[in-house]
């Protein structure tokens, strides 16, 4: 993570949940870090009428309050704040792109922030398209391209990108329109996490994990990211998105491609995103019809309940939701990559509201032992190896194997052993947005999206939600508080599966075993 050239930020919705929450205080921990230019201004840009002291002061309560470093470095914050401005305005106005224009154009001969300009789309996707065209109308001023007084000009664009093949094709066109690919930046925050980052460092970097990567010793893979509450406010937004678009789509297909990617020629954007598209295409389509879908993805809907001593209503009573409302609150899925390292290989995913737990996990099932020693003097069959690698929270690595306990009688107890980020290296591991934003301003895709991905993820999941939309049947209901509906766990089950995770480890009994002859 290293410094940029002198630029500005926009953050269009600069006064909402994600910029307060996310961007904000991410900008504070990259000033804190000495990352970000000497020379750099960030102007948020939303409808709200407020003061640019106004912004500067919702903006410190929240890097008090969400910032990871606390309590707040006062010189630190004072550096931040002379920088921050605040620009009202609508998104469909072209009259408010060119006031906006023009205090950029007055901020770089202040400020010297001429080199760069990067514009960060934090708003509901229904703004994209008035934002990418007013920008691409009003702000192009003829110097993007080559040459010494050339400013470089790039977009962060968030989630959803498209709601389906068609709109996302759609955006991407518009996209283009105005950014070629290298300027435009999908952002998965996922892929900023430092254990996803730590994925291709375990894979590529160990000897010991490349021979095994492989059908021949992986059983299965299970990919987790639940959460253990109710839509809450985003009921109105998430009734039109539902779980396998808000995501599958995205996060845990991302997630699918870095575990099963061939080792890429380069540590560069275009070769790592090259091996995530051979992914998605190799994933076998699964047919539009009810019973092909049936047979391999199960839909539920959380119910009225209590977990963790909260109280939940029925998903059809969130606020923003219709009464009769079909969406899927929680989604599982098995899907299979044809191509000669996974071939037969089940990859499991699931995520879910107002499940057991908030937990981000990949399961890497290996294979018994062949003709194992220890079968026939044992009570039960002894316990499959498996690596954990867990997102959040508390990201590290565990992986379990089978150890004896000492003593005198052969009794066999599965161990873990672990790395996590907060004892290995004494910190804490950066948040994602910190990652990805100081990527964007250097100009690194590594850890963004490529159109095509995007596109081919929806080729995955679109057949799934023709499907639905033509099926009588409303999706399975499931209390809050369990890992979703009993259709979910019988569907690893019937292939002699289950759902693992790696609180497990410590919870399995002792296997006691006999010296036999």
């Amino acid at each position: 993570m290293s410094s940029t050239t002198p630029c500005t930020l926009v953050i269009f919705g600069g006064s909402g949940d994600l910029a307060k929450r996310k961007l904000i205080p991410a900008l504070y921990e990259l000033a804190r870090q000495k990352l970000l230019p000497a020379q750099f201004a960030v102007v948020g840009f939303a409808r709200t009428a407020i003061s640019d002291k106004e912004y500067r002061s919702e903006c410190r309560m929240a890097i008090e309050q969400f910032a990871r470093t606390q309590p707040v470095d006062v010189g630190i914050w004072r550096l931040l704040e002379q920088n921050l401005t605040y620009h009202q305005g609508d998104y469909g106005s072209a009259e408010d792109y060119c006031r906006l224009g023009a205090r950029l154009d007055e901020m770089d001969k202040v400020s010297g922030t001429a080199a760069g300009r990067l514009f960060y789309l934090a708003t509901p996707p229904t703004a994209f398209d008035a934002i990418i065209a007013g920008l691409g109308k009003t702000l192009d001023d003829g110097r993007a391209g080559s040459g010494p007084d050339a400013r470089w000009r790039r977009i962060i664009v968030e989630k959803p990108i498209g709601r389906d093949l068609a709109s996302a094709h759609a955006l991407n066109d518009l996209l283009h329109q105005h950014f070629p690919e290298e300027q435009i930046f999908r952002i998965d925050h996922y892929l900023g996490k430092e254990t996803v980052q730590n994925l291709m460092v375990m894979r590529f970097a160990n000897a010991i994990f490349e021979p095994i990567w492989n059908y021949k010793y992986i059983d299965h893979v299970q990919i987790t990211v639940s959460e253990a509450l109710g839509v809450g406010s985003r009921g109105g937004y998430y009734d039109r998105s539902g779980a396998l678009r808000d995501m599958v789509q995205n996060h845990l297909l991302q997630l699918m491609a870095l575990v099963a990617m061939e080792p890429p020629v380069a540590l560069d954007a275009t070769s790592i995103r090259d091996e995530k598209m051979k992914v998605f295409r190799c994933v076998r389509p699964i047919r539009p019809t009810v019973q092909s879908v049936d047979a391999c993805v199960v839909r539920g809907q959380y119910s009225r309940g209590e977990s963790a001593g909260r109280q939940f209503p029925d998903y059809r009573a969130e606020k923003g939701v219709a009464r009769d409302s079909a969406t899927e609150t929680f989604v599982a899925l098995k899907l299979f990559i044809d191509n000669w390292r996974w071939s037969g290989t089940p990859f499991y995913l699931r995520t879910g509201k107002c499940l057991a737990d908030k937990l981000s996990e990949i399961v890497v099932r290996f294979r018994s032992p062949p003709l194992t020693l220890f079968q026939k003097q044992c009570e039960t069959p002894v316990y499959s190896n498996d690596l954990f690698i867990r997102v959040q929270p508390d990201e590290g690595i565990r992986w379990r194997l089978n150890g004896k306990v000492p003593g005198g009688q052969l009794n066999i107890k599965s161990v873990a052993f672990d790395f996590f980020y907060k004892t290995a290296f004494g910190v804490e591991p950066p948040e994602a947005y910190e990652r990805l934003i100081n990527d964007a301003l250097v100009g690194d895709q590594t850890l963004f999206i490529r159109s095509d991905e995007s596109e081919a993820a929806w080729a995955i999941v679109d057949p799934l939600e023709q499907a639905w939309s033509k099926s009588a049947a409303r999706p399975y209901d499931y209390a809050p508080g369990t890992w979703g509906p009993k259709a979910a766990m019988d569907l690893m089950e019937l292939d002699g599966r289950r759902w693992l995770d790696s609180s497990q480890v410590e919870a399995e009994p002792i296997i006691a075993c006999s010296l036999g002859e």
